[in-house]
């Protein structure tokens, strides 16, 4: 244990290693005897563990934080304290590093990849948006890799809560300069769409290899924020598609209200380009937790599907009645989710799916099918995917993957479980790692235990 640590942690906390130092405080990797784990602890600098109104409001901020513990994307906290007068965060220790050590060089990510990592931290700023909870404070050195690559985000209200979140306190956030927000620089109050800023700036940097105000000053970098004209990233790096440049006038725009209206609204833009600059096919955002596989042979128009349904999904008390019919012969099918109490619900769905019809491919029905998503009919799309999956079984092809994906959602979405981790384990086995997969996985693993 290095010198003086001792007295910074808790006894229960052994093997400790410093991995972090920054203005805040430091960060320390420990073995939590008790509960047989590693994890990761962040202790509050000397300077603001001090004040007495700095302490309080850190232990508001990260309690609030730790009611984000279980979100996708999201570092868990497990505990928040204080030992010989400093406040600490005891946290979920990722091996995987930051994004802050993948920019080393000044080379650009790739792209694809880049995407990916947004669209995880999309995720997490979206829900603790919704949540009430403001960031404030996004960069790449707060957004953490896990062992198999995925994004977490960390620090969750701690800028706020060291009284971090305007870059007029003198001298306390020099070193993040580069992604404040325009209002932050001007000494305004952070808000969410001051996050969606940050993350643009990450979105850049990884793009580019370099942040889009770029300077040896802090205080010009941030000054160039609040005054200066939203560059080129095509100027930076000639090969990304060309509708980029569009995506960040409007990402970065001075006025919060310009900006987009959520991360995943400016992550799937950026994925949007990609694609209609390739002229294949792509995953369409679905806000919140899920995401809608569409297969199409022409340049997809843009849809948003709305926030409404997610939400009442995630709280569990999504009521519907809906009408479909499938196949040659008119079929109803009816399906009533009522929550009766914690845990309990009382959901009717037929048992088996209707046959086949001899017709339509089984890429003609999954077009067919997310139609019908598309128009929140979720029941009418049900039978169409259905017979989609068994037309495409075994073929091992991209419509198999886009299929199995889209009945998981439905079924999902419909407040059923049948056959969903089946479904999305062959989808991810044909078409490879994507987000949308683990975010959907995670709902059904929840719902459905």
């Amino acid at each position: 244990m290095p010198a003086g640590t001792h007295t910074l942690l808790p006894p229960r906390y052994e093997d400790v290693r410093p991995i972090a130092h920054g203005g805040m405080g430091e960060i320390f990797l420990a073995r939590d005897r008790e509960l047989g784990r590693d994890v990761a602890i962040k202790v509050l600098a000397k300077r603001f563990a001090a004040d007495e109104d700095s302490r309080a409001r850190f232990n508001r901020e990260a309690l609030a934080a730790a009611r984000l513990s279980g979100t996708p994307n999201i570092v868990t906290i497990f505990d928040v304290g204080e030992h010989n007068g400093r406040p600490l965060i005891v946290m979920e220790y990722l091996s995987g590093g930051s994004l802050e050590a993948r920019l080393t060089g000044r080379r650009p990510c790739p792209t694809r990849q880049a995407l990916d990592w947004l669209e995880e931290a999309a995720v997490a700023l979206d829900a603790a948006h919704a949540a009430g909870i403001v960031h404030r404070d996004v960069k790449p050195a707060n957004l953490l890799l896990d062992g198999r690559g995925h994004v977490h985000v960390a620090d969750f209200g701690i800028a706020s809560a060291a009284g971090l979140d305007s870059f007029t306190q003198a001298g306390t956030v020099l070193g993040t300069a580069g992604y404040l927000s325009p209002e932050q620089a001007k000494g305004e109050r952070a808000t969410a769409a001051s996050d969606l800023y940050g993350l643009a700036v990450v979105a850049w940097e990884l793009l580019t290899g370099r942040r889009p105000f770029e300077s040896t000053s802090p205080t010009v970098e941030a000054a160039a924020h609040a005054n200066a004209p939203v560059p080129s990233v095509r100027d930076v790096n000639p090969a990304l598609p060309a509708g980029y440049d569009g995506i960040f006038e409007r990402a970065l725009a001075k006025d919060p209200r310009a900006r987009y209206a959520t991360a995943a609204e400016l992550v799937g833009e950026l994925r949007r380009g990609l694609h209609d600059d390739a002229g294949d096919t792509w995953i369409e955002p679905w806000p919140a937790s899920t995401a809608v596989t569409r297969v199409a042979p022409s340049r997809p128009r843009s849809w948003w599907l709305p926030v409404v349904l997610a939400a009442l999904l995630a709280a569990g008390i999504l009521a519907a009645v809906l009408a479909a019919r499938g196949g040659g012969d008119a079929q109803t099918l009816t399906v009533v989710q009522t929550v009766t109490g914690p845990g309990q619900t009382i959901t009717e769905a037929p048992t088996t799916p209707p046959a086949a019809p001899p017709g339509p491919s089984g890429a003609a029905l999954n077009n067919a099918g997310f139609a019908k998503l598309e128009a929140h009919d979720f029941a009418g799309a049900l039978p169409l995917l259905q017979q989609a999956v068994q037309k495409l079984n075994g073929t091992g092809s991209t419509d198999e993957a886009y299929a199995d994906y889209n009945l998981a959602l439905t079924t999902v979405a419909l407040g059923q479980c049948t056959n969903v981790l089946a479904l999305l384990d062959r989808s991810r086995e044909l078409q490879g790692h994507r987000p949308e997969i683990d975010r959907l996985r995670h709902d059904a693993q929840r719902r459905c235990r």
